[in-house]
């Protein structure tokens, strides 16, 4: 797959807050991409940087080889950002809000009826079309905002914190349409979070700290690199556990063991059969991933 956005050497600072700090990475096309970091990591900054809407210090930015500098219309149109907080109109009715939306890309008559027709299919918009934008739900105003952004086609959806606060259903709808638009469509998917869940799912996973890359690989990369692996082991009395020698904790009716990683997992079942009976062996999570890189949870503020 080829790069659908490169970004290399990129800078900009608010007086003397380095937001983003010679920071550089690419995004295959057609790929969920993960950009995680904490509250002011520099995740907001850069695409609005991306998005034309916030200009550079220095670096480059190129979208579906196209440079920003130069190309900012036609990057702009490519791309369907769906923002933290909602940007509908409140007075106006979901339809009205779409319609006018469709009509900044020339969308009209039969092919915004048409387009919003496949939308509402996608995302169940059936009944909330008439509906005042004010008396909606907070699920049902964020799937308004995902049609709203998709309305185009764009080739990039870049979803920022887009789950946040949305009920599991609501969840659910939204990532059945996200995954059926990359089958489809071979659209990027450009996704911050704070569901770590989520980023499991990614292609790709990058992690800023203070405007800068820590770490970067697959989800499986990096629980390798920065977490270990845990058996969780049933029927067994504590003394055998101790006995094996490795940190553990007591949860319900079993014992969990941390191990550095699944070889040391499979050598200590080999060499312990006896004690192995009734056991599983699992990853580590994406939120250890990140807890051991930044030494931070997700949700907290960058104290920068």
């Amino acid at each position: 797959m080829e790069n659908i956005i490169e970004i290399k050497n990129l800078n900009k600072s608010f007086g003397e807050i380095r937001a983003v700090d010679d920071l550089s990475f690419c995004v295959k096309q057609g790929e969920l991409f993960a950009f995680l970091g904490v509250n002011g990591a520099g995740k907001s900054t850069t695409i609005n940087i991306m998005c034309g809407a916030l200009s550079k210090d220095s670096g480059s930015v190129f979208i579906d080889n196209e440079n920003l500098d130069t190309c900012t219309d036609s990057i702009k149109s490519k791309i369907g950002v769906v923002f933290q907080s909602s940007v509908l109109d409140g007075s106006l009715s979901v339809y009205d809000n779409l319609e006018s939306r469709a009509s900044l890309y020339g969308i009209t008559d039969n092919a915004f009826k048409e387009r919003l027709k496949e939308l509402s299919t996608m995302l169940e918009l059936d009944g909330l079309l008439k509906r005042t934008v004010s008396k909606l739900s907070g699920g049902q105003r964020r799937r308004i905002d995902i049609a709203r952004a998709l309305l185009h086609k764009p080739k990039i959806l870049i979803l920022d914190e887009p789950t946040t606060g949305l009920d599991p259903q609501t969840r659910k709808i939204l990532w059945d349409a996200i995954t059926s638009l990359r089958k489809n469509e071979n659209m990027t998917v450009f996704l911050t979070t704070h569901y770590m869940e989520e980023a499991s799912d990614a292609d790709y996973v990058v992690i800023l700290d203070s405007g800068k890359i820590v770490a970067k690989g697959t989800p499986l990369e990096l629980k390798n690199s920065y977490t270990g692996d845990y058996i969780t082991i049933y029927s067994c009395n504590e003394e055998n556990v101790k006995g094996l020698g490795y940190d553990y904790v007591s949860i319900r009716d079993a014992y969990r063991i941390s191990v550095p990683n699944t070889r040391v997992a499979t050598e200590l079942i080999i060499k312990n059969p006896d004690i192995f009976i009734d056991y599983e062996i699992t990853k580590g999570k994406m939120d250890d991933v990140f807890l051991n890189v930044t030494g931070k949870s997700l949700g907290e503020e960058d104290k920068k």
